[in-house]
Order: structure tokens, then C-alpha cells, then sequence
């Protein structure tokens, strides 16, 4: 049986149940689809994200939008006390706890449900705080972004790693053909799900990339921002500092 969940596109009310239920519903197939439909790359990406954090040497991690754990499970490489992470939908949270399980990290790393844009910590509780691929599907992007900012310890660094819209040609046509016509379908495909993969190219069509997003990491409050374009612009790398 297919099932189709499309929540609304960019920031709007009501978002947060909708990509809620939609990850949800995909949860068992997430992992597999990511690899598939990156050719394997998304683990590469992950690994840049957390490299960024290195000479920051981070003892108290939080991962925001944890989906599945896979951050959290690339964070470990940097030898932290500790690494928590959040996330709202429950069934990908199953998913992660199986996998820290698995490779004996239950004491390391903690999953539990939570709202990016009212986290459950106390200020400046972490002392770096990542996101893969989550922040395009907040509800409020400037509210989750002063969040994490709150929880930030002062001096404390924030890494997102989001798709981003490729600009030159003959990428961003390939990308774009791609996207809307190829992704969806072996999306469908394997998730049963139609509606999931075509959220994603939608979505990232609509998020405010590069230069834009900084300025609203500005706006919450980081400074000594950079970005940094990953194959041929259709990942990003974003770094502030609270």
C-alpha cells in the first residue's frame, strides 16, 4: 500500500506534525534510501561536518534532527564525554537507538523526542551543536536557529550540513532533472511512500541557501560564520559561533 505525506513547503503553520508523521512513516527504508539515492555520498558529507568540529575538541555534543543517528554515530570519532540527540520523530528514533545499540554506545549517546524549536536543555549546555539535513524542515528556521544558539555554550560552534541549490551549468540542470523526475520515483518506490521524495527536491527548492541562510544565522546571534559548497553546490556546509 503506498501512503503519501507532502508537508508544506518552506516555514508555515502546521508543518511540524506533517514532517513529523512523513519521517515517521519512512523511517525503515530512511538509511537504505539515503545511500541509494546519494550514491553513498551523504556518509562523506557527514564526515566533512564533523571534521569541522575537530579543533574544537567538543566534550558535550548535541545533534538537532538526529533522524536515524547517524551524525551522532560520526560524532563519536571526535572522542566526546557525550553526544545527545533530538529529534521529533519517534520511529526514526527507534531506528538510531538500534544502531547505537548495535555498536555498544547506549552510554555514550542519548536519543530522545524533541522540538528543535523548543529544546528541553538548559542554556549553554553543549559545547558544539550539529544538524544534517534538518534544518530545511523546521516549522520557524529562525526560531530553531536561536535554539540552538541558547544551548550553546558561549563560544560554542554550530555546524549544519543542508542541500543546497547547485548554480552552475550543466550541474544544476542534471540535478534538477534528477531531483524532480528520477529521485521521486525510486523514493516510491522503496519507501512506499509518495509523497516523501517529492517533499525533499520541493523543499530544498525553497530553502534559503548560501549567503541567505547565513544572514539568518546572523540575525540569531552567531558570528564568524563561513560556508562551504559540497559536490558542485548541492550540499553546504555551514559554521557560527554563539
Amino acid at each position: 500500500m503506498t501512503t503519501k505525506h507532502f508537508p508544506p513547503i518552506g516555514e508555515a503553520a502546521g508543518k511540524k506534525q506533517e514532517v513529523e508523521q512523513m519521517f515517521d512513516a519512512i523511517a525503515p527504508k530512511y538509511d537504505l534510501l539515503n545511500r541509494v539515492l546519494s550514491m553513498g555520498i551523504d556518509q562523506q558529507w557527514r564526515k566533512k561536518a564533523v571534521r569541522l568540529l575537530q579543533p574544537e575538541k567538543p566534550q558535550h555534543i548535541l545533534d538537532v534532527a538526529t533522524g536515524t543517528a547517524d551524525l551522532a554515530l560520526q560524532a563519536m570519532t571526535l572522542e566526546p564525554q557525550h553526544v545527545t540527540g533530538v529529534d521529533i520523530a519517534e520511529e526514526m528514533l527507534a531506528v538510531g537507538r538500534e544502531k547505537i545499540a548495535a555498536q555498544n554506545l547506549t552510554d555514550r549517546i542519548t536519543l530522545q523526542r524533541g522540538d528543535a524549536e523548543n529544546l528541553p536543555f538548559d542554556d549553554a549546555s553543549f559545547d558544539a551543536v550539529l544538524v544534517a539535513f534538518g534544518v530545511r524542515n523546521f516549522q520557524d528556521l529562525d526560531a530553531g536557529l536561536r535554539e540552538m544558539h541558547r544551548v550553546l555554550r558561549p563560544g560554542g560552534v554550530l555546524v549544519v550540513l543542508e542541500f543546497s541549490k547547485p548554480r552552475a551549468f550543466p550541474i544544476k540542470q542534471g540535478y534538477n532533472f534528477y531531483s524532480r523526475h528520477i529521485l521521486p520515483r525510486i523514493g516510491r518506490a522503496v519507501s512506499k511512500d509518495s509523497g516523501a521524495y517529492e517533499y525533499l527536491p520541493a523543499s530544498v527548492a525553497a530553502f534559503p541557501d548560501g549567503e541567505d541562510f547565513l544572514m539568518r544565522m546572523r540575525a540569531a546571534g552567531y558570528h564568524d560564520l563561513s560556508q562551504q559548497p559540497l559536490t558542485f553546490g548541492i550540499a553546504s556546509l555551514y559554521k557560527g559561533r554563539a
